[in-house]
């Protein structure tokens, strides 16, 4: 173990090791602002250190750690997730009697999980990088103990993903038996050489997309998100709904398109089955839904369609590179207009489940102007409609799903895409046009957290530019 390699993972160790001083520091911090500081500061420290390095590939620890632009990219996004993270859950923890320190030490843990699963080189690595993310997860849905409402989140959550680890690990165990090796880049040489068992690896892809559907919600490994949602303490569920997603195409872009993509003839038409069943059972079962909560799960489904658009191109070698860029743009944008519209959630929230309903949304335009602007936008860019980020990454994810020979699939996503227009205009309806007194407080965090989510969705709707460039230069290291 060199220098160079523990740079590579220097991320993943400040983040680990910060939250292991955290869990002890906190014992004497009775302020608990102090401790949800001292957290940011610990992820802050972990993006100016990948800023810093950001292009110096490198792959470290025997191939097992691949550190590419691929991965930069995706520890950005990991890492100012979970600073907005941060800032939303000290107002709403305050409010909701769960203001405890340990709520940012298991959220660090989890980071330290997906900044791993962005980095893994080797199987073996991404199954353990998806038990570190998703165990604090599972604490983190029960942490509002004992509402028997976010205690039966947890264990459905538990329960559920345990399930689809073990569906992971087997196959893993057949792409083992099949080419003698774990590692990612062994696999790709085995299966291009012709020294692979095709038999299993056959098997082996449906195991993987199992485990992997469960983390990004795809249909039919969705059943866990409404009730998981709705249950889990909002704050937990608006960090997880972007930073697990983000960690579980990390993984599914790595695996499908820099390890197997010679077999993109046996795992694309299942990839293209698979995203056009989200895209539209997610936006068919948001339209029944009066819980902004169970909405926005229905939501988070139908975007995972979208983005396994990406996915299914990414079999066409000829747009291989487009289809990987097109998908990290839309991840990025999507983290700004999903995050951004769960703070408003938040702020609308009150004790015993009171504020959750659409409904209550209505007259919000009148009594909190800039709070329904930046609902509106959000909404607008969940969408798809200019001059909203969303738009953008939607264009570019329906324009590479084209020029990959997929055009039924880019239709559904447009079909399907005019549908969710019904409920997400629903709530800006209901906020400018219903009558209503909707209950809310002026908090400081979750303001700005509202108000700087809402300025970049728009901002990178009109000025892409620089994002589209960064997710363009960000492709595979080849070890």
């Amino acid at each position: 173990m060199s220098s160079s390699d523990l740079l590579s993972v220097a991320p993943v160790l400040i983040i680990s090791v910060w939250a292991i001083l955290l869990l002890l520091l906190d014992l004497f911090i009775k302020n608990k602002g102090l401790t949800a500081s001292l957290a940011a500061a610990g992820v802050a420290a972990a993006l100016v250190v990948v800023i810093v390095r950001f292009g110096s590939d490198q792959v470290a620890f025997s191939g097992m750690i691949v550190a590419d632009t691929f991965s930069d990219f995706l520890q950005i996004v990991i890492l100012i997730t979970a600073l907005l993270g941060i800032a939303v859950a000290y107002d709403y923890l305050r409010r909701m009697n769960m203001e405890r320190g340990e709520y940012y030490t298991l959220m660090l843990f989890t980071v330290a999980g997906m900044l791993l699963m962005s980095l893994a080189g080797d199987l073996i690595l991404i199954f353990l990088a998806i038990e570190l993310l998703s165990v604090p997860l599972y604490v983190l849905s029960g942490f509002a103990r004992p509402e028997k409402g976010s205690e039966e989140a947890a264990m459905k959550y538990f329960i559920l993903g345990a399930f689809s680890s073990a569906f992971l690990v087997y196959g893993i165990a057949l792409i083992f038996g099949s080419t003698g090796t774990t590692n990612m880049a062994g696999v790709a040489a085995s299966i291009a050489g012709n020294h692979a068992n095709l038999t299993l690896l056959t098997i082996a892809i449906p195991m993987l997309l199992v485990g992997l559907g469960f983390k990004v919600a795809a249909v039919p490994f969705h059943m866990w998100t409404p009730d998981v949602y709705q249950g889990a303490p909002s704050a937990a569920v608006a960090f997880m709904s972007v930073g697990a997603k983000v960690a579980g195409f990390a993984a599914l872009l790595r695996i499908f398109v820099s390890a197997l993509p010679e077999l993109s003839q046996t795992w694309g038409p299942v990839v293209v089955a698979i995203s056009a069943a989200t895209m539209i059972w997610g936006n068919v079962a948001a339209i029944a839904q009066s819980n902004i909560k169970r909405m926005l799960a229905y939501s988070s489904i139908a975007h995972a369609g979208y983005i396994l658009m990406a996915l299914a191109a990414a079999a066409d070698p000829s747009v291989s590179e487009e289809a990987v860029s097109a998908a990290l743009f839309y991840l990025f944008a999507y983290l700004f207009s999903n995050l951004g519209a769960w703070t408003v959630v938040l702020a609308l929230e009150r004790s015993e489940g009171r504020g959750l309903l659409i409904e209550d949304y209505a007259g919000l335009g009148r009594r909190r102007p800039a709070l329904a602007l930046a609902m509106a936008i959000f909404m607008l860019s969940l969408i798809g409609v200019p001059p909203t980020v969303g738009l953008i990454g939607k264009f570019l994810l329906f324009r590479v799903t084209i020029d990959a020979g997929l055009t039924g699939l880019a239709i559904v996503g447009v079909v399907t895409s005019l549908i969710s227009a019904y409920f997400y205009l629903g709530v800006v309806i209901k906020m400018y046009m219903g009558t209503g007194e909707p209950e809310s407080r002026s908090e400081g965090w979750l303001n700005r957290s509202a108000g700087l989510t809402a300025l970049v969705t728009f901002l990178l709707g009109v000025l892409p530019g620089p994002i589209l460039i960064l997710a363009r230069s960000s492709g595979f290291l080849t070890p």
